[in-house]
């Protein structure tokens, strides 16, 4: 593969990325303040201090690959509508924080497949920055995975559901 065809993969990947922070930051109030746990309360404000973390590790990222096009995320966007539809069908505080931690963790594997890809390609393009960039955001979005998956549970269990 050339290296200019890889280079732009790598462009268009960060491109979605930045547009894909963009909708989660559109969406970071609105699912706080729907969330009632004071756990996932936290889990959530800890992660939207991480998602500003990642937007400028992209913004350097761009930087560093010379530049992208701005982009929709299609992606990213449905996941938010549908996000959205679940949070208000909740019939309960612990039906609607369940279903914010579920499209959160799909929302996180998005983030760790699309970092962790565009890493690979990073380094066989010689993005060294990058690369050691986008690791780093594949690492934190696996913690939050595990830790939203931990609150999950000790909601069922305060519930009686475990």
């Amino acid at each position: 593969m050339k290296t200019d065809d890889l280079k732009q993969l790598i462009k268009d990947g960060l491109s979605a990325q930045q547009a894909g922070s963009q909708v989660a930051a559109k969406a970071t109030d609105e699912i706080l303040n729907d969330a009632n746990h004071p756990e996932l309360k936290a889990a959530l404000q800890e992660g939207n201090e991480t998602a500003k973390k990642w937007a400028q590790r992209i913004e350097e990222a761009i930087a560093e690959a010379g530049g992208a096009e701005n982009q929709n995320n299609e992606i990213l966007e449905a996941h938010y509508r549908v996000s959205k539809e679940i949070r208000a069908k909740a019939t309960s505080d612990t039906t609607r924080d369940l279903g914010i931690i579920a499209s959160g963790q799909l929302a996180l594997h998005y983030w760790i497949a699309s970092f962790g890809t565009v890493a690979s390609y990073a380094a066989s393009a010689g993005l060294t920055q990058t690369e050691q960039n986008l690791k780093a955001c594949v690492q934190e979005a696996k913690q939050a995975d595990d830790k939203h998956t931990d609150i999950a549970q000790r909601i069922l269990a305060e519930q009686g559901q475990q």
